[in-house]
């Protein structure tokens, strides 16, 4: 069985405003999620976050989005395929120089927030995303959400030469199509450790989830999407590295 790895949104600061426990859930993680200056972070705290991660061995990602940061980049917007690749290809171009700076590499792409969601639902965007991938850099696997049927996105990177590594969240609730419950409803985002742990246990051994509506889900899962932004989220994330290993020498 293939363990799922570890990925976190990172480096979201901007200037004097601090968000989230990046060197507290760094040890914990396998790939960082580098915001890019669109949604969040500044070049100041791209360049630390890119050093942290590279301290820890934690493969780096861009993490680009819409240029939205006083809606932290989880409003969408009427943007063109074209408008997307040239925003993501921008975004990784900055994130990468700055890897080279510090002695590091550039492994995988992943879109943030209202792109990444409007990318699951608009295959048009999807393309503009792995256009930008393939004009950057083929070898990058681009980072998207496990839906009930990723066969599309799948056809779509077969025939654009793309890697899709397919994305879950331990602490979300699911509807049936394998999309992520809105922020606005209630139960939308699961607090209790018991409980993440348990998702992210199913998720990485192929099991089905419930979705909203009681139907059994199954998602494809490269990848497990945590967060550490506050004490009792790295206390989740340290323990869902603890039930990784557990499975791993099982």
């Amino acid at each position: 069985m293939a363990i799922p790895l570890l990925n976190c949104d990172m480096g979201e600061s901007f200037g004097n405003w601090t968000l989230g426990l990046d060197a507290e859930v760094m040890p914990y993680v396998d790939c960082a999620n580098i915001a890019c200056g669109y949604h969040a972070s500044d070049p100041h705290v791209m360049r630390h976050t890119v050093a942290l991660a590279a301290k820890h061995g934690v493969r780096i990602g861009a993490h680009p989005g819409y240029p939205d940061l006083m809606g932290f980049g989880r409003r969408s917007m009427a943007c063109s395929a074209a408008e997307v690749e040239d925003m993501i290809l921008y975004q990784a171009g900055a994130l990468a120089g700055i890897c080279r700076a510090e002695g590091a590499e550039l492994a995988y792409i992943k879109p943030h927030g209202a792109m990444y969601n409007d990318m699951a639902a608009n295959l048009e965007l999807l393309e503009g995303a792995m256009r930008a991938v393939r004009a950057f850099d083929t070898s990058l696997p681009l980072m998207v959400m496990a839906t009930a049927d990723p066969e599309p996105h799948r056809e779509l990177a077969a025939r654009m030469g793309i890697t899709l590594w397919f994305e879950t969240f331990a602490d979300r609730a699911y509807e049936a199509n394998g999309h992520l419950a809105s922020r606005r409803l209630a139960g939308a985002v699961h607090h209790d450790q018991a409980t993440i742990v348990a998702q992210a246990i199913a998720l990485a051994k192929g099991e089905a989830l419930t979705a909203r509506d009681g139907t059994a889900l199954h998602l494809p899962c490269d990848t497990l999407c945590v967060h550490g932004d506050n004490p009792e989220s790295i206390a989740a994330v340290r323990a869902i590295r603890d039930a990784f290993k557990a499975l791993e020498s099982a």
